[in-house]
């Protein structure tokens, strides 16, 4: 088990790779790309055994290049990015982390309730800018309690979310393919609701669902016409999910109050439209990013790894492409 190398491909602060290299079993050892373009990424990859991963592509192309790679490692849980039918055809096995961030990711969201709810990025501008806006204010901004949130998926996340409003006074309804236990909706006082259903009555609706072929464009063109006039929509999740271009044209014309976006289907969303909205909060897909929930990350990581290599199932949550038979 010892001389691994383990590919860092992603452009990690500095804390965040030492953080990694803190947990490696003794004689492994980081191979760490020097730059954020394909070249640079596939010299880190080139002499690697394994990679973990967070936000960067892997496509065909980069990991034809990484002969020795046997197993990949996200550091989250959507493994869209990376190109898991080349791997199931070429034997590397790819491990998620289910529930590895849902804290950080849950707190996020409910920050981006919050600030779309009171306009806080034009309220800081204003602010900044000198002008002292108390009762204009008062005639635009809205607070959650006595609101119907709307949780479009209630895995570990959505179910985070919905502990975090529990003090906030408000109705929690969700959808989700499977129906959580008449338990656990008691425990979250959350009710299912077909996602029409859920549309038209949630106030605030937080987006909390892989992107998977069957949920790409979930939130078409005709479901956000559909939604509650003057809803809030909440993603956290994957940009995919969403018709932005739909998006754009219900908020430019106010049928939705406003959109807080933390994710975006081209990324970085250079030249979107949506980032030069004034009923917007944006934020670049960091809403797992927290220095606290790393170590952890990184343990599990390792230990996934280490798995791998004994042989050891991994947890059955975790698996995306299982390791070859044999």
């Amino acid at each position: 088990m010892t001389g691994k190398t383990i590919a860092i491909i992603d452009p990690f602060h500095p804390r965040v790779i030492e953080t990694i290299r803190a947990r490696l079993v003794p004689g492994w050892s980081l191979a760490v790309t020097e730059g954020p373009d394909e070249q640079q990424r596939a010299r880190a990859l080139s002499r690697a055994d394994a990679a973990f991963v967070m936000a960067t592509p892997l496509p065909a192309s980069l990991l034809e290049q990484a002969p020795s790679l046997r197993f990949i490692q996200k550091l989250g849980a959507g493994v869209d990015r990376i190109n898991t039918a080349w791997c199931a055809a070429n034997g590397v096995a790819v491990a998620r982390l289910q529930a590895g961030n849902n804290i950080p990711v849950a707190e996020h969201t409910l920050l981006l309730m919050l600030a779309a709810c009171r306009n806080l990025p034009r309220l800081d501008a204003q602010t900044r800018a000198g002008r002292w806006d108390k009762e204009a204010v008062r005639g635009e901004n809205r607070h959650l309690g006595g609101k119907t949130i709307g949780l479009v998926g209630f895995g570990a996340i959505g179910r985070q979310v919905a502990r975090l409003l529990s003090g906030f006074g408000v109705r929690i309804v969700y959808y989700d393919p499977v129906q959580a236990s008449p338990e656990d909706e008691a425990a979250l006082n959350a009710g299912l609701l077909p996602l029409d259903d859920l549309l038209a009555r949630a106030d605030v609706v937080s987006l909390h669902l892989p992107l998977l072929p069957e949920t790409a464009g979930l939130l078409s063109r005709a479901r956000l016409a559909a939604m509650k006039p003057g809803a809030i929509l909440v993603n956290a999740a994957r940009g995919g999910l969403v018709d932005e271009e739909a998006l754009v044209e219900a908020l430019r014309e106010g049928r939705l109050f406003s959109a807080a976006l933390d994710a975006f289907s081209t990324e970085p969303p250079v030249g979107n439209p949506l980032l030069a909205l004034s009923n917007t909060v944006v934020t670049p897909h960091c809403a797992g990013a927290t220095i606290d929930n790393f170590a952890s990350v990184a343990d599990r990581a390792v230990e996934n790894y280490q798995r791998f290599l004994r042989g050891a199932p991994l947890p059955e949550g975790d698996i995306a492409v299982a390791p070859p038979a044999g």
